[in-house]
C-alpha cells in the first residue's frame, strides 16, 4: 500500500506543477482532466500525509522512552498515535478501492409491471412513487420521458432521468426484480398475492462509442400523452425508436418537438445498447461478478416488500428493516447504506 501512495502523490505533485504552467489555460478540455484528477487524489494525499505526521510522531516519542521524566508522556503520545495510524490505514483501504467511472452520472431508469397482471402495474407505479421521494430527500430533480399507464392505475412501463449529485453511485443497486407481497384492492377474500416489477437503471453517458446504423433503425412517431392519457399536444411529436438487430424499443414523449424527442430517443437507445454490451461482457468474465452485491441480472429477486409485515428485505445481502410505510415514501438511505457497505467489504476482501 505504501508503494501505491507514494506513486498516487507523485502524481498528484505532478499535476498540480502541469495546472501552474499558463499554456494550459489553451488547452480547455485538459485543464478540465487535470483538475477533476487532481481532486479525484486530493483526498488520498491528505490523508496519506495525515499518516505520515503519525508514523513520524511515534517515531520521535518513541525517541524519548529511555528519559524518565518523559517516558509516560511519550509512551501516550505512541499510544494515541498508533491507534490513530490504524484508524487511517483502514480510511485509505477504502479510499484506494477503485471507483466505478460512472458513480457521478445521472441515471436512466426504466420500471415495468412484470408478473401479476395489475397489481404488478400498480405496485410499479408505487415504486415509481418511492424513486420520486427518495429523488427528493437527496435533491436531486426526476422527469418522466416515457409512460404507458397501466388499466386498473400504475404503469405497464415507465421511463425517467434522475438528475443530480451521484445519483449512480445510489441507484446502481436498484436494478433487478422487485416482489411485493400483499393484499390487492381488487381481492375480495383478503388474500395475499406475490407480484412483480422490474427495474432497470443505468448511467446517463454522453460520450458512447457505439455504432448505430440508420438502416436497424425503425421510427414511429405520434401524439404524446400526459398523465391521465390527455394528449399534451395536437401534432406528432412523441417519438419511438426500434433497434431491430436487438429489439431494443425506446421512446420519448416529455419534448414538444419531434426533433427534440427523436435526439433524446437516439441518445437513450445509445445508453440502451452500452448497458446491453456491458451485462454481456461481464456475463462472460463470470465468477468476477460474484463479489459484486448484484449480477446485473434483470430477472434477479433483489427486494421483496412484504405488507402485512411491514418488511422490507433486500435478499442479496440478508437486509430487513420494518418501516415498509416510510421506504415507500422515499426513506430508502438505510437500505442503500447497507448496501454500498457490503459491496465495499466484499471488494476489501477480494483485493478489488
Amino acid at each position: 500500500m505504501k508503494e501505491r501512495l507514494e506513486s498516487i502523490k507523485k502524481r498528484y505533485e505532478e499535476i498540480a506543477n502541469e495546472l501552474m504552467d499558463p499554456k494550459i489555460t489553451e488547452d480547455f478540455n485538459k485543464l478540465k482532466s487535470l483538475s477533476k484528477e487532481q481532486s479525484d487524489l486530493k483526498e488520498i494525499v491528505d490523508k496519506y500525509e495525515e499518516l505520515e505526521k503519525c508514523e513520524t510522531n511515534i517515531k520521535e516519542a518513541k525517541s524519548l522512552l529511555e528519559d524518565e521524566e518523559l517516558k509516560d508522556m511519550a509512551q501516550s503520545e505512541i499510544t494515541n498515535n498508533e491507534n490513530a495510524k490504524e484508524e487511517i490505514i483502514k480510511e485509505l483501504e477504502i479510499m484506494l478501492v477503485p471507483k466505478d467511472e460512472n458513480d457521478g452520472k445521472n441515471v436512466i431508469m426504466e420500471i415495468r409491471g412484470a408478473a401479476g397482471g395489475d397489481e404488478a402495474n400498480i405496485f410499479a407505479g408505487d415504486l415509481l412513487r418511492m424513486y420520486t421521494y427518495y429523488a427528493e430527500k437527496n435533491g436531486w430533480k426526476l422527469e418522466i420521458d416515457h409512460q404507458v399507464e397501466g388499466a386498473s392505475g400504475g404503469f405497464s412501463i415507465v421511463e425517467c432521468t434522475i438528475k443530480g449529485e451521484n445519483v449512480y453511485s445510489k441507484l446502481k443497486y436498484e436494478s433487478g426484480a422487485h416482489r411485493v407481497q400483499r393484499v390487492p384492492q381488487t381481492e375480495t377474500q383478503g388474500r395475499v398475492h406475490t407480484s412483480t416489477a422490474t427495474v432497470l437503471v443505468m448511467p446517463e453517458i454522453d460520450d458512447i462509442d457505439i455504432d448505430i446504423k440508420e438502416s436497424d433503425l425503425k421510427i414511429d412517431v405520434y401524439h404524446s400523452s400526459g398523465a391521465g392519457g390527455q394528449s399534451v399536444n395536437t401534432s406528432n411529436s412523441a417519438v419511438r425508436i426500434t433497434h431491430l438487430p436487438t429489439n431494443t424499443v425506446v421512446t420519448c414523449q416529455n419534448e414538444r418537438s419531434q426533433l427534440k424527442n427523436k435526439d433524446k430517443a437516439m441518445k437513450l437507445l445509445a445508453i440502451k445498447l452500452y448497458d446491453k454490451l456491458q451485462q454481456e461482457q461481464e456475463q462472460e468474465i463470470g465468477s468476477e461478478r460474484k463479489i459484486k452485491v448484484g449480477t446485473g441480472d434483470r430477472s434477479e429477486k433483489i427486494r421483496t416488500y412484504n405488507y402485512p409485515q411491514n418488511r422490507v428485505t433486500d435478499h442479496r445481502i440478508g437486509f430487513s428493516v420494518m418501516n415498509l410505510d416510510k421506504v415507500m415514501d422515499g426513506d430508502l438511505k438505510p437500505i442503500i447504506d447497507a448496501l454500498i457497505t457490503e459491496d465495499l467489504k466484499r471488494k476489501l476482501e477480494k483485493g478489488q
